[in-house]
């Protein structure tokens, strides 16, 4: 794939970037480089390879999946001004 100059500037302008008219072949240089070292990248076969999240492997930690009021709503609520029990007591903002 190849980029032109129009292409240059539309994508300056897409991304809010000033360049001048002398700037423009050297971009285009630039983009046409970055986009043929892309095209070498699709040419790899990684078939057979599975997705990686580190290049160590490693397990995701996992816990389990319950819902719970985490043990400590005492110590969550000493702080607040104002509480009932284990609730927030805040004031009414609607009439």
């Amino acid at each position: 794939m190849s980029v032109d100059q129009a292409t240059v500037r539309r994508i300056a302008h897409l991304a809010r970037i000033a360049v001048t008219e002398a700037e423009v072949p050297h971009l285009q240089g630039e983009i046409n480089a970055i986009l043929s070292f892309v095209e070498q990248l699709s040419e790899v076969d990684v078939s057979g390879v599975e997705p990686m999240t580190s290049v160590t492997p490693m397990a995701m930690k996992k816990r389990q999946d319950a819902i719970t009021d985490g043990g400590i709503a005492e110590q969550i609520v000493a702080n607040a001004p104002e509480h009932e029990g284990t609730f927030f007591a805040v004031p009414k903002v609607v009439e």
